[in-house]
């Protein structure tokens, strides 16, 4: 199978993006991959640090890797926003294809350190590990939410973009520009292109990320990967198709108590949730 360094460098070739999707239970993850595999494209299930404490680091990987071997499908088991250095390690050593370290809150000098320690510990036990990094403050929570105030402080700023990838070593930046975690009920959200248009100026050989892709209008999540965009991350969208779908199963068959039974319908809707960002990212 190739490295996710070559389907990045396929995707990015044809203005594509890779779908990343959080799982914190079995049957998510089998709806992401299942959706992957008929759709014939690669995909990026992950773990955060509380989803990851929740299923087991070994766990996960055990999970992922057992898809692995039987679909011979490029699945690949990303740490989502781990923010330490412990826990960016625990990562790389239980095994996990690619890691999120999230440094974004820390003073830029800091960001910057971390992140080179984690990259060079990630090449020191695999060469082709890609490492992503953060840049620029992304508000929210991956939940429904009101309103989330946006300042122009928060956003990734280009002279840092080029200057944090080169110390760094990271192959992939997730930026602020825009977005927010999680979905807004009183407030819409716009991407700032424009400001994607100059840092993809000043790094062009970096596959650029968008975080908090639950909420934004299509044509702008499409623009955005037209124009350099080469991985968008989606979990709020999934956890509401999951909680909601789980919430009416149980409103209709109060006494159904076989788990199989009452998430199938949960597994059902992340499923066509999934398929609908994946194939929003690849047409």
């Amino acid at each position: 199978m190739k490295t996710l360094k070559e389907y990045f460098q396929e995707i990015k070739l044809a203005k594509k993006a890779i779908g990343h999707f959080n799982f914190s239970t079995a049957d998510q993850l089998r709806a992401f991959v299942e959706v992957a595999v008929e759709l014939n494209v690669p995909v990026m299930v992950a773990t955060s640090e509380g989803e990851a404490k929740f299923v087991g680091y070994e766990q996960a990987v055990a999970l992922v890797k057992s898809w692995q071997d039987k679909t011979g499908h490029p699945i690949f088991l990303n740490a989502d926003h781990h923010k330490s250095w412990e826990t960016a390690k625990a990562a790389i050593d239980a095994g996990y294809d690619t890691v999120l370290i999230d440094a974004s809150k820390m003073p830029y000098q800091e960001n910057v350190e971390l992140t080179k320690k984690v990259v060079d510990y990630a090449k020191s036990k695999n060469p082709d590990m890609m490492i992503e990094g953060e840049l620029g403050y992304l508000r929210g929570e991956s939940e429904v939410q009101a309103k989330v105030e946006i300042k122009p402080e928060d956003y990734a700023k280009p002279e840092e973009a080029r200057d944090f990838v080169e110390k760094t070593g990271a192959e992939r930046l997730a930026i602020a520009f825009g977005n927010i975690h999680g979905i807004t009920t009183e407030q819409d959200m716009h991407l700032d292109l424009d400001l994607l248009g100059k840092i993809v100026e000043v790094v062009p050989e970096t596959n650029l990320v968008l975080h908090g892709g639950s909420g934004l209008l299509d044509n702008e999540v499409s623009d955005a990967i037209k124009r350099g965009i080469t991985n968008v991350h989606v979990n709020t969208e999934l956890r509401m198709a999951y909680h909601d779908a789980l919430v009416k199963q149980f409103t209709s068959e109060p006494n159904q108590t076989t788990p199989y039974k009452f998430l199938k319908p949960s597994y059902e809707a992340t499923k066509e949730v999934a398929r609908k960002k994946l194939e929003l990212f690849t047409r």
